[in-house]
């Protein structure tokens, strides 16, 4: 954990390490400005730590992509529009210890999201997704990452089927191969590394399991 806060800070990031998933809202709560417009990528992580509850307290203009009744277009309009929030919660798939931030996303909204657009992102990471390197990364999103999302989701894919990646048994598997599916989510790959804008990614690491 010290070497990757070490590193995320050598990388531009802004970094907190809480000890339970509790402390993550209270957190969230100093560094949010009331009044405030935020939005949210799809994170197991934040339903985990109660961070949409917390959302939706009247404090913030909060754009609920999760609001009941909602049209897909409709959705894909708070998309959009999350470019332009104050502030962009999210979680990550995985984080190196090298400091470096691996997302996959099927649609990209949040992959998008987080890289450009919103003013400031926050990053709700367990220590489950700390990883050695990028490698690693990748085998935690063939093995529990997407599996696990897939049977989330409700996808039609080899993994939610079998529980691993069609590729991960394969040696010469580069890191984007994978099934061939409609329902894929793994398509758009990111990694971050050193940023420009100091402080512009705050990665808060909770010291116990969160997520996939």
């Amino acid at each position: 954990m010290k070497t990757v806060i070490e590193n995320l800070k050598k990388n531009n990031m802004e970094v907190y390490a809480v000890s339970t998933k509790e402390e993550v809202v209270p957190l969230l709560e100093q560094l949010l400005t009331k009044g405030a417009t935020v939005a949210v990528g799809g994170s197991k992580t934040l339903d985990e730590a109660e961070v949409l509850p917390f959302l939706r307290n009247g404090n913030y203009i909060f754009l609920d992509r999760y609001t009941a009744g909602l049209t897909r277009p409709e959705i894909e309009e708070i998309f959009k529009k999350s470019f332009f929030a104050d502030a962009y919660i999210a979680s990550a798939n995985a984080v190196t210890e090298q400091g470096e931030i691996f997302n996959v996303d099927g649609n990209g909204n949040r992959v998008a999201a987080i890289l450009y657009g919103p003013e400031k992102v926050y990053l709700v990471v367990g220590k489950n997704k700390i990883v050695k390197n990028l490698d690693e990364a990748v085998k935690r999103l063939r093995e529990t990452a997407a599996p696990l999302n897939t049977k989330r989701l409700s996808c039609d894919t080899y993994c939610e089927k079998k529980g691993v990646c069609v590729a991960q048994n394969s040696d010469a598997a580069h890191m984007t191969e994978g099934c061939g599916g409609a329902g894929r989510i793994c398509c758009d790959y990111t990694v971050m590394a050193y940023q420009r804008k100091p402080g512009r990614i705050t990665v808060i690491l909770v010291d116990e399991p969160l997520g996939f």
